[in-house]
């Protein structure tokens, strides 16, 4: 291998990897409202590169930025209602890698706890006339806890992770408001992530998710399994990694419940640049802006995000 290439496997392995597995910062809206239980744009370079293990763990920081004015229907064309929503949110991880060895994987476990800004307005008709929905909410949103996350390393070109996510409903909701930043139920999703380099110093990264989503009990609403894929490529300069990531999300079951319709189907897909810096003994920084496209049942917008994490 290149000495370049092998200089990108060990300080992905070493900084990049600390902040890709705490940067699950929960989502805004149940799927009961047209968007995802859990965030996008969670990862991009290093995807399958857990922490490394140290003494006192990693920690880090994500922050988030998300705006849309369009609201899409089951067809793909914009419903006129005047939608507008910001979401602002700041998610604070802890994660700690172990020396265990399980199925030949490094063991380890996590905690994301994040802190949303919401502001959101729409139209809606009503018999006597159009009617705006409008609310905020600033407050501690779903915790998210990896209970068990396998790290599988095979340098310098593969590194290949999984984990459990639970999300608990600790978030802050209340069934009349038409914005929350909590979901009012449970979610549970494996994930599973993979990084290979090729000795020029090219990566391509990507990470899959399942969510398996409870009953919101004020609703007597469920929404269905979503599968989620995010994707990075990009090519390494010395600390710098330069390329593009996204993501696609696809609804894969029917929402069940009194609103449900015709089952509420949700769908999008995003692009856009995305860079990283890596030195050691630096923290590790990643920063990302998508553009969503080819929304279905959800709100179509611009997805921004910032990552610094290191171990200690």
């Amino acid at each position: 291998m290149k000495t370049s290439a092998c200089g990108c496997a060990l300080g992905l392995a070493a900084g990049a990897a600390i902040f890709n597995a705490f940067c699950f910062v929960p989502g805004v809206f149940a799927a009961e409202n047209g968007a995802t239980i859990t965030p996008f744009g969670v990862t991009d370079f290093g995807a399958g590169m857990l922490p490394p293990s140290t003494p006192f763990g990693t920690v880090g920081v994500r922050a988030a930025y998300y705006s849309a004015d369009v609201v899409k229907n089951g067809r793909g064309d914009r419903i006129d209602n005047d939608f507008d929503l910001t979401v602002k949110t700041i998610g604070l991880a802890y994660i700690h890698m172990s020396e265990t060895q399980l199925f030949g994987a490094s063991v380890g476990f996590g905690t994301i706890i994040p802190l949303m800004d919401i502001n959101g307005s729409l139209t809606v008709p009503t018999p006597g006339g159009p009617f705006t929905l409008a609310g905020e909410d600033f407050a501690l949103g779903d915790i998210q806890i990896m209970p068990l996350m396998l790290q599988w390393n095979a340098p310098p070109n593969l590194f290949v992770n999984a984990s459990l996510q639970v999300q608990a409903p600790t978030g802050s909701y209340d069934v009349n408001e038409p914005f929350n930043v909590g979901t009012n139920h449970w979610a549970i999703a494996p994930l599973v992530g993979f990084t290979y380099l090729t000795d020029g110093g090219f990566e391509i990264s990507s990470r899959i998710e399942l969510n398996f989503n409870t009953e919101n009990p004020d609703t007597d609403y469920t929404s269905g399994v979503e599968y989620k894929q995010e994707f990075a490529v990009g090519q390494h300069f010395g600390p710098w990694t330069l390329g593009a990531g996204g993501y696609v999300y696809q609804q894969l079951s029917d929402d069940t419940g009194p609103t449900a319709g015709d089952g509420n189907r949700g769908r999008v897909m995003a692009l856009g640049p995305a860079i990283s810096f890596f030195e050691p003994g630096l923290p590790v920084m990643s920063l990302h802006a998508y553009r969503e496209f080819a929304a279905e049942n959800r709100a179509e917008g611009v997805n921004v995000a910032f990552r610094i994490g290191m171990a200690f």
